[in-house]
């Protein structure tokens, strides 16, 4: 069995192999969109592992027999499923395979990130659900995988799993490694305004610092509203950022930001730029996209691509 698998030999078609953020990462790798270098834990290492256990059985019988009515019920199952799956253990052969792979990105750290083989298609997504470690060193990466492949059992991702009505057999996790982009911008876009669903209208959100900053939710981010037809700015709303998340001695850290967080954090000729990429990416895909991406040392990077999943129209 192939437990690895690069991203640029995976595209939209492999979600049951890398899970919905790993196939569309090496989906907009083969479209030419800049995406940092990385792998995949495939889905099927995952189910190998838990079978190796036998635990894969009793997953399956616990998660039939949530009751989302019950609170306790759900919280009980999620803490028992969670230390069934970080008490394993990865075998040498799977363990070598992701040692050597983390040394062929010529990295000292990277970022692990869950990916589900439900996760981001047109009618539901993952997004927030699953876990995510960044600025992970080598003698971390296993623990972080298994902290991934745990997180598909917290207490919010088995309610999402019951309201989605998706059975234990119906999902698994890949695990996406890829090199760690030290951002100083980075932020989130939207390829079809998503409270006016204006097809014309883009909306791109950014922060300093690392992007985790904006999706967890910590910061105001600034907002720009642009023409996806011209790509010219419409609106600028510049937010008010009191701190941003870098990379620290041991793990991330939060910066206090004085009147820099009040600048604004790309020049209009970047935001420009941004939509030109993020029009790139809808083009290819034919739907509207929530895209992730960051920008370090004058390069672009698109860190996650995904169907907005709220528009009604």
């Amino acid at each position: 069995m192939q437990w690895i698998r690069s991203l640029t030999e995976v595209t939209q078609r492999d979600v049951l192999v890398a899970g919905g953020k790993g196939a569309s990462l090496g989906e907009m790798i083969h479209a030419g969109i800049p995406v940092p270098p990385g792998f995949v834990l495939t889905a099927q290492t995952f189910d190998h592992v838990l079978s190796s256990h036998g635990a894969k059985s009793e997953v399956a019988a616990r998660c039939a027999q949530i009751n989302i009515e019950d609170m306790n019920s759900v919280e009980q199952t999620s803490e028992i499923l969670q230390g069934v799956i970080q008490g394993i253990s990865i075998s040498e052969e799977i363990a070598a395979e992701i040692y050597e792979a983390f040394d062929a990105l010529h990295t000292d750290v990277v970022a692990v990130r869950s990916s589900a083989t439900a996760e981001d298609g047109v009618t539901a997504s993952w997004a927030g659900e699953l876990e995510t470690y960044l600025n992970t060193p080598r003698d971390q990466v296993i623990e972080h995988i298994k902290k991934c492949w745990a997180s598909l059992f917290t207490p919010r991702a088995l309610f999402y799993r019951c309201e989605k009505q998706l059975s234990a057999n119906e999902i698994s996790v890949a695990v996406v490694i890829q090199k760690m982009v030290q951002s100083e911008i980075a932020g989130v876009a939207f390829t079809v305004h998503p409270v006016t669903e204006d097809p014309d209208q883009m909306i791109i959100e950014a922060v300093f610092g690392l992007g985790e900053a904006l999706v967890g939710g910590y910061v105001t981010p600034d907002s720009y509203i642009v023409s996806k037809k011209s790509c010219a700015i419409l609106e600028i709303h510049t937010g008010m950022q009191k701190k941003k998340l870098v990379r620290g001695k041991q793990g991330n850290v939060w910066i206090d930001l004085d009147e820099e967080g009040g600048r604004q954090k790309l020049s209009k000729m970047d935001i420009s730029t941004l939509a030109e990429l993020c029009k790139k990416i809808e083009s290819h895909y034919g739907f509207p996209c929530d895209i992730e991406w960051a920008y370090h040392n004058g390069r672009w990077y698109m860190t996650q691509s995904r169907p907005i999943t709220t528009l009604k129209k």
